[in-house]
């Protein structure tokens, strides 16, 4: 599944085991934004996880430019 955010990213999930992962993309890079999954015991909550990590990274952005 995935899902875009901010019109920047795109958050994808997959179970694994008995848990969820989801990872940011970025202009059509299939690799996660920084290498970084995030776990959750639900789907819901890893991409949760992964908006507002999102929410971080595009603000990290912002001021460093």
């Amino acid at each position: 599944m995935s899902e875009s955010v901010s019109g920047v990213f795109e958050v994808h999930s997959e179970q694994r085991g008995h848990h969820w992962v989801a990872w940011l993309t970025r202009g059509g890079d299939p690799s996660p934004v920084h290498a970084v999954l995030l776990v959750g015991q639900t789907r819901e909550e890893a991409e949760a996880r992964a908006r507002d990590w999102s929410a971080q990274v595009a603000g990290y952005a912002a001021r460093s430019q």
